[in-house]
């Protein structure tokens, strides 16, 4: 049963990050929004391929093994530059482009050094220890990196509601996964517990990003005075 309930949802998650780019490519978002958009299309693939590898090879073998976390690496490689993506949105009237590719790729490197450097005395599958190392690592940038941008979008008064709606659920997502990486290092005998947390939350996340593609039209603005409360 519990396998059941994860192959359901990453069904759904499947399905809704699908939706996502068909309704990009169709309303014309998808130039706009690359980096969510190519994400998103590489995720669907991903979990198709994993659902294939362990129909073919069984859960505890070496492909599916193998594949999951080099995968998921990839992945979170993925979403960090979504965020990014994000990042030039907000501050694409300052002409900022150039400076956030840069820091991009430099946050990047650095964020792979270091995990290069914890795991190097970790022994046998060294670079396997290295990918699951840089996939945690890259959940805690994101993390304080989408609080920086949320800042941003308070300060610039950011109005447009899409993007509003795409970088708080990214925060909460992130915040999330970070809390689910702390708690399972405390308490790892609750194992059959945070084994449910990635799929449900890989669902959340573009069922959030739908309802901001599906029902928040382009030109729709939110008052800053309701995103916080600025004290007089």
């Amino acid at each position: 049963m519990p396998g059941l309930v994860i192959h359901i949802l990453d069904l759904l998650t499947a399905l809704l990050q699908a939706s996502i780019v068909v309704v990009s490519l169709a309303r014309g978002y998808t130039r706009r929004y690359l980096t969510i958009n190519l994400y998103l299309a590489a995720s669907t693939i991903v979990l198709f391929l994993r659902y294939y590898i362990l129909s073919q090879h069984g859960l505890s073998s070496g492909e599916y093994f193998y594949f999951y976390y080099y995968s998921d690496a990839l992945l979170t490689i993925g979403l960090y530059f979504a965020l990014m993506g994000l990042y030039a949105t907000v501050f694409d009237e300052m002409k900022a482009a150039q400076y956030l590719r840069v820091f991009t790729i430099l946050l990047l490197i650095g964020t792979a050094a270091f995990s290069c450097a914890v795991v190097q005395q970790s022994g046998p599958r060294l670079f396997t220890r290295y990918v699951v190392e840089i996939s945690q690592n890259l959940y805690f940038v994101g993390l304080v990196l989408t609080y920086i941008l949320w800042g941003a979008v308070l300060k610039l008064r950011e109005t447009r509601t899409r993007v509003i709606q795409l970088v708080l659920s990214l925060g909460v997502y992130f915040s999330a996964f970070a809390g689910n990486y702390a708690l399972r290092n405390l308490y790892p005998q609750l194992h059959f517990v945070w084994e449910f947390v990635p799929p449900v939350l890989g669902c959340l996340l573009p069922l959030s990003w739908a309802y901001a593609f599906w029902r928040i039209p382009e030109d729709a603005r939110i008052a800053p005075s309701r995103l916080a409360v600025v004290p007089r």
